[in-house]
């Protein structure tokens, strides 16, 4: 701190009382904590490598770390260090008809809502290609992205039938009104297994929003930002980021936690038996190998 006598020669006393400021807080020294700069290189870590994400979502890969720090420090941070603050998103309106009922049918629990539509992207030589996107609206969780130049209504009931032994069958499934999802064979394979099916009104993408909000994830977050010199890479790419949205990316609708986090096993050395003597082995139950 430099005194305000020895400049202008003015006492502290006198000059604080001008400018309404407290002679406590002109003395007061500011103090940098201890892991300041390990905090601030691990946000500038998480920024670097996903550069679509903003502070709150940077704060819960923080907390899952093992980091225990606030959003506001996070954000002091943030804006120290002139990362990108995410744009405002618009305000968008519920859909609801006359007698005050809402036109999509919302999710209740898990397998009860899925939603699934097209996304297309081109290779670095400009031939296309086309992604089919699955999800559980209710959990949020990506079941499927499935790449291929082509996808046909054959190619929608091979991933579907697949999903549905692997995750169960789910009640109802939201599309648009796409050749591939509106064909006689899917209709009718779906109809048959009890699946019913929810098509939204022409041009209105937003009655599908679930899907949607997924679509312009994955667009913002991969397919913008990656060259796909090839189909196989992409294939490997966009599998990578479905996994990494599964169990890593904090989804804001559901308190900055992944839709389907994986289990995380306990290591060798704070396993029970990791610590027990032979002998204590043995009244365990346990056999020791020689």
């Amino acid at each position: 701190m430099v005194h305000v006598r020895s400049r202008l020669s003015v006492s502290e006393r006198r000059a604080c009382r001008v400018v309404g400021q407290s002679r406590t807080t002109q003395r007061r020294q500011p103090k940098t904590r201890s892991d300041e700069k390990r905090l601030t290189a691990a946000i500038l870590r998480l920024a670097k490598r996903y550069g679509r994400y903003g502070y709150r979502r940077v704060t819960a890969l923080l907390h899952a770390e093992g980091w225990k720090v606030n959003v506001k420090r996070v954000h002091r941070i943030w804006r120290r260090e002139g990362l990108r603050v995410p744009m405002k998103q618009p305000k968008r309106g519920r859909l609801w008809l006359n007698d005050g009922s809402c036109v999509r049918l919302r999710p209740e629990r898990q397998n009860h809502v899925w939603s699934y539509d097209f996304v297309h992207d081109r290779t670095q030589d400009g031939r296309p290609f086309r992604m089919l996107t699955v999800i559980d609206e209710f959990t949020r969780r990506s079941m499927a992205i499935v790449v291929a130049r082509r996808l046909r209504s054959d190619d929608v009931l091979h991933c579907l039938a697949d999903l549905f032994v692997e995750h169960g069958t789910p009640e109802h499934i939201r599309s648009d009104n796409g050749p591939e999802f509106i064909a006689k064979n899917v209709r009718g394979w779906l109809a048959r297994i009890g699946v019913k099916t929810l098509y939204i009104e022409p041009g209105s993408p937003w009655e599908n929003g679930y899907c949607e909000s997924f679509n312009s994830k994955l667009r913002d977050e991969l397919l913008n930002m990656e060259i796909f010199t090839t189909l196989r890479e992409a294939q490997v790419l966009i599998e990578q980021w479905r996994r990494h949205y599964n169990a890593v990316r904090p989804h804001s609708s559901l308190g900055y936690q992944p839709p389907a986090p994986e289990a995380i096993l306990p290591t060798a050395s704070e396993l029970t038996y990791a610590t027990l003597r032979p002998a204590q082995m043995l009244a365990h139950g346990g056999r020791i190998l020689t």
